[in-house]
């Protein structure tokens, strides 16, 4: 089993393209079966400097490649949005 703060450490990264996204800051939860829906990952618009606006990207569990001792691989990584468009599929 693997805790939150130790998927904290990992680095997330865009298989397709190699982005960096940063790191994980929270998960999405399914409070009936207690499983991991999304993570969650605060992105913070560079553009805007040091007090720029945070958006949160929800990537589905499913969208999850391989997490290893450093990393964590996801594929199909849009726009930071607070939901995705998508449904997810469990």
């Amino acid at each position: 089993m693997i805790t939150l703060s130790e998927l904290q450490i990992k680095e997330v990264i865009v298989r397709d393209d190699g982005r960096r996204l940063g790191h994980i800051a929270d998960l999405e939860i399914d409070g009936d079966s207690g499983r991991i829906k999304a993570i969650v990952i605060y992105v913070k618009d560079k553009k805007a400097g040091f007090f720029g606006k945070t958006d949160e990207l929800i990537i589905p569990w499913n969208h999850i490649e391989v997490i290893g001792s450093d990393i964590i691989l996801v594929r199909d990584v849009k726009t930071p949005s607070l939901y995705p468009e998508q449904h997810f599929h469990y």
